[in-house]
Order: structure tokens, then sequence, then C-alpha cells
């Protein structure tokens, strides 16, 4: 490698196993805390500013899982009409993203969605709306450890496939399209924005491709979706949501998701 290139770009072993395993992470924390080894749902929902979660507690629509081992996290449970959701709320950024969603994995779920506030790269529609990413560009580290380097990571295929339609009729627009991945939201220069739309980008977040990467090398199911709320707040009132920022409408999101997977 040379001398003076990060140990972020020198090569990966992916095909070996690692030493650290999420499964024994999850039992040392059950026993230092003395939790039960209970599933969690199903599905579950990355919610990286945490707003479901906090509008749910404060209406009484939610409980928390009494066996959830994760060191760093809560996860919260609340009833639709397909099944119980569980919610892990502010799991921001691509490492933390990927973590949470390997614990949940780990724990029984099949499922993971994140549904995260992300910037408008390209003016496809009027915020707040909504971004399904069908691949998103890798400007972040995590997704190294999992693919070899490659532009953009992908929505598995099968599962573009299977949600084609599934948002019709929803109140808040869903619109298929892609996303830049950052590791540091607050470097977006205007050298950068101008590359993302001319990689034909509609938004940025900072979880998105390191989710994909991992759902590709671990043959796990995950769907992330960009709730476009801001143009990186350089232009009057932004990062609006709408009433009980949004959480309804993040919620119905989940439930077509949910529902044709």
């Amino acid at each position: 490698m040379n001398a003076d290139q990060p140990p972020l770009l020198g090569p990966k072993q992916h095909d070996e196993p690692s030493q650290f395993k999420v499964e024994n992470l999850l039992r040392e924390a059950r026993r230092q805390r003395r939790l039960p080894d209970l599933p969690v749902p199903d599905v579950c929902l990355l919610d990286p500013d945490g707003d479901v979660v906090r509008h749910l507690r404060e209406t009484g629509g939610v409980t928390r899982h009494p066996g959830w081992a994760c060191y760093h996290s809560e996860l919260w449970v609340t009833d639709r009409s397909h099944g119980p959701l569980g919610i892990v709320p502010c799991a921001v950024g691509a490492p933390y993203a990927v973590l949470v969603a390997e614990e949940l994995h780990a724990s029984g779920c099949r499922l993971v969605v994140s549904i995260t506030s992300a910037g408008q790269i390209s003016e496809i529609a009027l915020p707040p709306y909504f971004v399904l990413i069908e691949r998103a560009w890798r400007d972040e580290g995590t997704s190294l450890h999992y693919l070899l380097p490659s532009e953009w990571s992908y929505l598995r295929p099968k599962l573009v496939a299977r949600l084609d339609g599934s948002f019709d009729g929803l109140d808040e627009p869903v619109i298929r399209g892609s996303s830049w991945t950052t590791d540091a939201p607050l470097r977006e220069t205007a050298t950068a924005i101008a590359a993302a739309k001319a990689a034909g980008i509609d938004a940025v977040e900072m979880e998105a491709a390191a989710l994909y990467a991992y759902a590709t090398a671990r043959d796990r199911d995950v769907v992330c979706i960009a709730h476009v709320t801001n143009t990186m707040a350089t232009d009057g009132d932004d990062f609006e949501k709408g009433e009980d920022n949004g959480t309804h409408r993040v919620l119905a999101v989940v439930d077509a998701i949910a529902q044709r997977w």
C-alpha cells in the first residue's frame, strides 16, 4: 500500500469472516444487562431524526422492546396493519446505521427500512417528498468494508421489482431516484453538489450507500428512502416535514413497503 494512502483505501478481505461477530456482541450485552433473548419484529424502521418515535411516545403509540440488546440505541414497537413495527430512533450516519442493521437482522428482523431526512440536489419536486433510493453514490467509508470499491451501491433487484407501484395513492409523492451518501454533511461544497448533479443524483443523505453494500454482502433485505425536506437551509424556511413532523406519512411509506414485501 502507498504510504500516503489511508488504510480505508487499502485492500480488504471481503470474503474473510469477522472475528468480532454481531451475535457475540448481543450475547454479551444480554448477559451484562440481564436481558431476555426475545426476537424483534420482522419489519424494523431506522428513524435517524427520531421524529417518529418522539411523536408516538407523546401520543402513547409505542412501547419499548424489553429484550433489545444494542448498547447504543433503543428499540420501540408500534402496531401497524401488517403487524408490529420496530423503530430505532437517531441511527444517524453510515457506520451507526449499519451497526444497528446488523444487530436487528441478528435479532430476528427480516426487513430493515431506513427513512432519512435528506437535502435536495436535483429539483424534481417541491419539498417535502420521498425518494425511493435505487442507487447510492458511495462517498462514505463503511461500504468499502463490505464490497469492493465502485461508484454505486444498489437496492437489490428483487426489491426494485417488488416495490413497483407500491406507493401509488400515498398523500406525499415517492419518486424513484438516486442519492449521494456522504460522511460529512457540512462539507457539501458547491463543487461537490455540482458533481452530484452531473452524476444524476436527486438527494444527499448519510446512510444508504453503506446499508445497500451491507445488504448485498450479507444477503439481507434493506430499503432506503430519502425524505427530501431541505435545500441545505440556503433559502427561506427549511427542514419542514409537515404535520406531526411527517410521522403519519413516514409510517404510510413503511406500511406500503412492508405490505408489498
